[in-house]
């Protein structure tokens, strides 16, 4: 194995050099041409040097026939830690590849909550027995613990690896258990302090406990008792007590209030990017990111909420047909009206994303919501009045005709106020009803804005032009 300094310089070499930390593209050609000439010593040195996240960025980048190759060249030295940083997707392939025996022996080497989580992506009922038969009984017994819970709660997220003392303890008594050589977790910033019923009254800070002197009591230093998270917390309640109170870690408890674990703040980073990634596709109407997927699953996925873009789009269209007579009166109308549409569609879509989050971050709640339908309302109709006067000036030139220009600004300034309202209202509702904003609002948004912005447009022209 080269020394520390030069896998380091190795690891430079196949990294971008402008802060943007991907691979090199000719870094992953040069692994390509390894696995097609057979050369797996080349592959296993070129990976060596490499941080596990960015070998999993690797084994994206290659394709299916590579991964494959690639998982077999390096399957005696395989980083467990790998697993977790892949899409799912990709992941399935990985495992397929490793088989159950290498599987279960990567879950060994893995902290118990990447372990629920892995054995939680697996979708075969088969296929995850399999895998827990070949786990330790103490292993075995904490994964299916953790997935007899609800999916997306603590107790799915949480590590059971903790350090967790008595008060009476002293300083120098706690020091002497952590190096006493007992089954601590890797990495950990805090001391949870318990009762006798093994319920947290309060934790100390290693960088506390190590500037004190030795006979003090942990009792005389220890924070008192904050958050404590129930076990069946859903993960967004749990990475929004983080980010509100700034948390490194914090003790999971049971139905009783017993300590039964920690989450720390690196699975609650991972958790906000979820979130936040799963409320982006579902805005797109995505279940969830098919980049990886083959083509037959990425059109499954992607066409129920088609179709149902092809309802609303079939709904604006009759709106249209009821004017036919006053498009085929004035041709201008029909050049124009796709205009008031898309700016409504826009100016919502402005309004739903800033809606959406605002929820998510419970930053907007009943008790602020009018205010902020109210706030959203003006600048509808201040951005409706900028954009009438704008969009109505450039029609009356175009088409030598005030009254369009009159008809364009008006209608504009009708569907912007019409945007704004339900940008702000639909996620609002749809909350209040216990459905995840992100999930269809889009859909909703679109066809107001293309009923209201055809229906104020063609309905105002054959009212003042025709």
């Amino acid at each position: 194995m080269p020394d520390p300094s030069i896998r380091e310089q190795l690891h430079r070499e196949v990294l971008r050099s402008d802060d943007s930390y991907g691979l090199l593209p000719e870094f992953v050609s040069q692994v390509h041409e390894a696995l097609e000439a057979g050369d797996e010593d080349s592959v296993r040195d070129m990976v060596a040097p490499l941080h596990y996240a960015d070998i999993a960025d690797l084994i994206e980048t290659l394709g299916s026939e590579d991964r494959a190759l690639f998982v077999r060249a390096t399957k005696a030295s395989f980083n467990a830690e790998i697993l977790p940083e892949l899409d799912d997707a990709v992941r399935a392939e990985v495992i397929e590849e490793l088989g159950y025996e290498d599987f279960a022996a990567c879950l060994r080497e893995v902290e118990s909550d990447d372990a629920v989580y892995l054995v939680g992506q697996l979708e075969d009922d088969e296929e995850r027995d399999a895998v827990l038969a070949k786990l330790p009984p103490e292993l075995r017994a904490v994964i299916e613990q953790a997935l007899a819970l609800p999916e997306y709660c603590a107790g799915r997220l949480m590590q059971r690896e903790l350090v967790a003392v008595p008060s009476y303890w002293t300083v120098g008594e706690t020091i002497d258990y952590l190096r006493s050589g007992a089954r601590l977790p890797d990495e950990f910033y805090q001391i949870f302090i318990v009762d006798p019923r093994h319920r947290p009254v309060g934790y100390v800070r290693l960088s506390s406990l190590l500037r004190t002197r030795r006979p003090v009591r942990l009792s005389q230093i220890m924070d008192l008792k904050a958050a404590e998270i129930p076990i069946t917390m859903d993960q967004e309640e749990v990475a929004f007590l983080f980010r509100q109170q700034n948390l490194l870690s914090a003790p999971v408890v049971d139905a009783s209030g017993r300590l039964v674990g920690r989450i720390t703040v690196d699975d609650v980073v991972d958790v906000i990017d979820e979130e936040a990634e799963d409320d982006l596709f579902r805005l797109a109407g995505l279940s969830e990111g098919d980049l990886f997927s083959d083509v037959v699953d990425t059109v499954k996925s992607r066409i129920t909420w088609l179709l149902v873009n092809l309802g609303t789009a079939v709904l604006a269209s009759l709106v249209i047909g009821v004017f036919e007579s006053t498009l085929q009166a004035l041709v201008a109308l029909a050049v124009l009206m796709p205009i008031v549409a898309s700016m409504g569609g826009n100016a919502g879509t402005q309004t739903l994303t800033i809606a959406v989050r605002a929820l998510a971050t419970k930053e907007l709640t009943a008790a602020n919501a009018g205010r902020i339908v109210g706030k959203e309302l003006v600048i509808g109709l201040i951005n409706g009045l900028m954009f009438a006067v704008l969009t109505g000036a450039v029609s009356w030139v175009w088409f030598g005709n005030v009254m369009i220009g009159v008809v364009i600004g008006a209608a504009m300034v009708i569907n912007m106020i019409a945007a704004a309202l339900a940008g702000i209202a639909i996620p609002l509702v749809l909350d209040r009803l216990k459905v995840d904003p992100a999930v269809s609002s889009g859909v909703f948004l679109t066809t107001v804005t293309d009923v209201v912005g055809f229906f104020a447009f063609l309905g105002l022209a054959a009212l003042f032009i025709l």
